[in-house]
């Protein structure tokens, strides 16, 4: 019996507004099959520093965050303030 623990990347989504939210999964696997499985959300928005992003959210991030997104996304802000 051999229980391995992996966390992976799953879903990548681009909103409207340029918000990136991404999906984590961590699954128990045992004999390569999975026994346990858990979620994990959360956002990058433009203008955060999305270096320690894995790989593929990073190259979606620096297409996606173009100055005039971030700049719309940042005023969106303000306004919501």
């Amino acid at each position: 019996m051999a229980l391995e623990k992996l966390v992976v990347v799953d879903r990548i989504e681009v909103l409207e507004s340029g918000v990136v939210q991404v999906r984590t999964k961590t699954a128990i696997m045992e004999d390569g099959k999975q026994i346990s499985g858990t979620f994990h959300r959360h956002v990058v928005a433009p203008g955060d520093d999305y270096s320690a992003e894995d790989a593929r959210v990073q190259a979606i991030c620096e297409a996606t965050f173009t100055a005039e997104v971030v700049a719309a996304y940042l005023a969106s802000q303000d306004v919501a303030e």
